[in-house]
């Protein structure tokens, strides 16, 4: 049974094409690698897997070619219990993503063509106006056009719903957007992109999260990776940690299970504090399994992380 508000997330599909090898090529160097596997992704596709996972009632609008990977992306939100709000888009092509996993530790490097979902615009948003303004969170990210995050979130913030930006991948924004975010959620390479801080501490990511709040933002959540995350807010600073899932398999996609898990949190209606430490478990189960979309745990996953961290 679906809990809580229901979440609308815009973003981008992607089909992933991943390759492992013990070290990236050299320009104009071949090297054998060890695997490869092809599987759905794109980070608001990612986000609104993981918050379905999670029991959330949750919508994805995007733009999708006619091709086998849009085939790939409606079985992959049908299986997760997403419900699509797609703009069929035969003059472009599914987008696709190429990313390269280091076999020793897991660790990774994108590149992504987003294809059709490059022309989500404004228009495509406004005509998705009723969906955002029922939603109790509204989440957005930075692969498709900034003007249409920008319209999505000022849809949202006019119907007091609650807005997430995730913003990623990291790109120079207008000041305007800030003030449209009740949350944003930077990993340390975002934020220092948007502050001119660099994060090597959870010290640095207090004094970005400080800037963050300075630009418009209501609350700022700074994505530590392995050391968890950084919460401020108006009244809040909390450094929750991170938790140890098992062996780390793969971070691709750690980032979207974090703000699945997030938005799932909040639209059921915990704290800021209890959503973060919710998506901080989302994002300990999903690194120990390879794969984006399909490394997102369930709720009784993660539920039973929570409870097992509370007992010890």
């Amino acid at each position: 049974m679906r809990e809580g508000k229901p979440v609308v997330i815009l973003g981008v599909f992607v089909a992933d094409t991943a390759y492992r090898a013990a070290r990236q090529p050299r320009m104009g160097e071949t090297l054998l690698g060890s695997a490869f596997k092809l599987g759905p992704g794109g980070k608001g596709s990612n986000q609104a897997v993981a918050a379905a996972r999670l029991g959330a009632r949750v919508s994805f609008i995007t733009r999708l070619g006619r091709d086998p990977f849009a085939d790939m992306a409606l079985a992959t939100w049908r299986e997760a219990g997403v419900e699509p709000a797609v703009v069929e888009t035969p003059e472009s092509y599914t987008g696709a993503a190429y990313i390269f996993v280091e076999e020793a530790s897991g660790d990774n490097a994108i590149i992504v063509c987003p294809g059709a979902a490059m022309l989500i615009s404004p228009e495509d948003v406004d005509a998705r106006a009723d969906l955002i303004r029922s939603a109790g969170v509204f989440v957005t990210q930075l692969e498709q056009p900034v003007a249409a995050a920008m319209r999505g979130l000022a849809i949202a913030r006019e119907a007091g719903v609650t807005t997430v930006l995730n913003p990623a991948p990291a790109t120079e924004l207008p000041a305007e957007i800030f003030g449209l975010c009740d949350y944003i959620t930077p990993n340390e390479t975002e934020a220092e992109a948007l502050t001119g801080i660099a994060v090597a501490s959870v010290e640095d990511a207090q004094r970005a999260a400080r800037t963050l709040l300075e630009k418009g933002v209501g609350a700022a959540v700074i994505t530590l990776g392995e050391r968890g995350a950084f919460l401020l807010g108006k009244g809040e600073s909390r450094h929750l940690p991170a938790f140890d899932a098992g062996p780390v398999v793969e971070t691709t996609g750690a980032g979207d299970a974090f703000n699945g898990g997030f938005a799932a949190a909040l639209a059921r209606g915990l704290a800021p504090a209890q959503a973060v430490r919710f998506g901080c478990a989302v994002a300990g189960i999903s690194v120990t399994r390879p794969g984006t979309a399909p490394s997102m745990p369930t709720l009784a996953e993660v539920d039973a992380l929570l409870a097992r961290q509370e007992r010890s």
